[in-house]
């Protein structure tokens, strides 16, 4: 129909549909890669490890497929590993499974670059011409084969086995006998001593059994194994003339007792051999440096540098622009209209805060509100919300989103999902049953588990820290940490339409977040937080307690 709204046209079907696409991090998607903060790429490429803190879909994996994807075509050796599918895996068969990858995916590289180092192979060994250890690109294919095979069978074997090895040794009297006359000693000489010859003819035939009795150590192969892997990056390197590159993608999958001890593993291969580590991770999920009982894995600061991707909403006017230049490159592939001219100021920003200023939940979350937005407008074409797509489409497709997430929680938090589920649990109880209200705030200088637990919360994205310095008027000298509850948490319900939404990236409400109501202990137990919430609904007068059935004008942003 002619007057039918823009975002039922076909350009923004193609916009949609390159949304969904690039919601995950594919090779195919490199194209679209937008940079988070300057420079970032050009460190990520440089030659030192690091470690690319952020949290689920802030941009890791897009990062790292990115600067593997240069540093290919200007002949850097790369492996890219995604840790996901060894989730679960115990320590040592999970090292033995990532290093098995890892050498993989070199000998993939080689083969496909073989043609190319061919001449430089031969320019470097006319310059090492003089050594008499050089290895060939096909030598090296070769060794690096050999160990993936020996790697193979020490992963199905069974670690800890006790074994028993039986060596039998057997004296050949006529090769002892030779031997004595090449020494030039007689028979008749031998036999001078009766007893000695005697005692020699009863061992020559016999058979003496040496039994050994052991037990398998895969954490003791793979140690003895670092200098032949520390000599095969060595080797790639000379014949290549380049520096190479590992990424290991998705750390915080792994065992967090187990990631210090990878990662030191890896670190001992690299250093000094011109291999350079990336490491993508969530932080709070992640163990990736310990010091007892001894120094283990990579330190920031002395082995590694540290570069944070995570776009917060106490930045909210650069993740909005972000986020924003993202939208738009998507739109301008799809040659689809100016973003204003279908999508509400007010939904833009709802977009923003529903997503936590995390990538791909704000493009997860854009292409459900466009669905959600035809389904108003198709029951109802002159809908009081009018023909753009607004905060209350995005409020209904941050509902059905929430689900992804919890799939995603629990996916991720496979040993300690119970201590993570009840803090969880006493926060929302905090914001919709106490306070009515999406914002909370933590003592900014404690330090313990509880407190921990609510920054695991936050890069699981279930929380958001939307300021990181708040003072309470009745506290000087007291500060906190702002925190929102993810917003899928109180939208599409009819129930939770009391909810007060704090607008506190609005300049005039710089002052809202000062208040003693909204200070959480998280010491608290879950039912001492329900108790208080009865009470307090107690306290109002019968006609002002919440019965859910408010208008929810309140929560719209314009």
């Amino acid at each position: 129909m002619a007057d039918q709204p823009i975002i039922f046209g076909q350009n923004i079907d193609m916009l949609a549909t390159f949304v969904e696409e690039g919601a995950r991090a594919t090779a195919q998607n490199v194209g679209r890669f937008i940079e988070p903060a300057p420079g970032t790429l050009r460190r990520v490429k440089s030659k030192r490890h690091h470690l690319i803190f952020g949290r689920r879909g802030s941009g890791k994996s897009s990062l790292l497929l990115k600067a593997g994807d240069e540093l290919e075509k200007a002949n850097h050796p790369i492996a890219l590993v995604d840790l996901e599918p060894f989730k679960g895996h115990h320590y040592p068969d999970v090292l033995l499974s990532v290093m098995i990858a890892t050498l993989i995916k070199y000998e993939k590289w080689l083969r496909s670059h073989k043609r190319d180092t061919r001449w430089r192979e031969i320019s470097q060994n006319l310059q090492f011409w003089k050594r008499k250890d050089h290895v060939t690109v096909a030598g090296l294919l070769d060794e690096i084969s050999e160990e993936i095979a020996a790697l193979r069978e020490q992963l199905h074997l069974a670690d800890d086995a006790g074994l028993r090895t039986t060596t039998s040794q057997a004296k050949d009297e006529e090769r002892a006998r030779k031997s004595r006359v090449k020494a030039g000693i007689s028979n008749d000489l031998a036999t001078a001593d009766i007893e000695e010859e005697i005692a020699a003819r009863v061992a020559a035939s016999s058979t003496k059994e040496i039994v050994e009795e052991t037990k398998r150590s895969k954490n003791d192969y793979l140690l003895r194994r670092v200098i032949d892997y520390q000599r095969i990056f060595r080797e790639l390197s000379r014949i290549t003339g380049y520096s190479s590159f590992l990424f290991l993608d998705d750390l915080y999958h792994l065992r967090r007792g187990d990631q210090a001890s990878i990662l030191d593993y890896f670190h001992r291969i690299a250093k000094n051999n011109n291999l350079w580590l990336k490491v993508g991770t969530i932080k709070n999920r992640s163990n990736c440096y310990r010091h007892d009982p001894q120094p283990m894995g990579l330190k920031i600061g002395d082995d590694a540098d540290d570069i944070n991707l995570d776009l917060t909403l106490e930045k909210f006017s650069s993740s909005r622009e972000f986020l924003m230049k993202l939208l738009k490159s998507y739109a301008k592939d799809a040659e689809a209209p100016d973003i204003g001219a279908f999508i509400a100021d007010g939904g833009i920003d709802r977009l923003v805060i529903a997503s936590g200023g995390v990538t791909r939940d704000f493009l997860g979350l854009f292409r459900r509100s466009i669905d959600e937005a035809r389904e108003r407008l198709t029951q109802n074409s002159a809908h009081a919300r009018g023909p753009k797509l607004g905060a209350e489409d995005v409020n209904v497709a941050a509902g059905s989103y929430g689900e992804n997430k919890r799939e995603e929680f629990e996916r991720d938090t496979l040993e300690d999902r119970e201590r993570l589920e009840l803090m969880f649990e006493k926060v929302k109880a905090f914001c919709l049953e106490k306070n009515k209200s999406n914002v909370f705030l933590i003592d900014q200088e404690a330090n313990d588990e509880l407190h921990d637990t609510i920054q695991e919360l936050v890069d699981l994205r279930l929380v958001h820290q939307i300021r990181s310095r708040v003072t309470e008027k009745k506290r000087p000298g007291k500060v906190y940490r702002a925190l929102l509850l993810d917003i899928s948490q109180y939208t599409g319900e009819r129930m939770r339409r009391d909810i007060e939404m704090v607008e506190f990236w609005r300049p005039e409400n710089k002052e809202v977040l000062r208040k003693s109501k909204y200070i959480f202990d998280p010491s608290v137990t879950l039912e001492d937080i329900r108790d208080a919430a009865k009470a307090e609904k107690q306290k109002l007068p019968a006609g002002k307690r919440p019965t859910g059935g408010e208008d929810q004008i309140s929560m719209d942003l314009g």
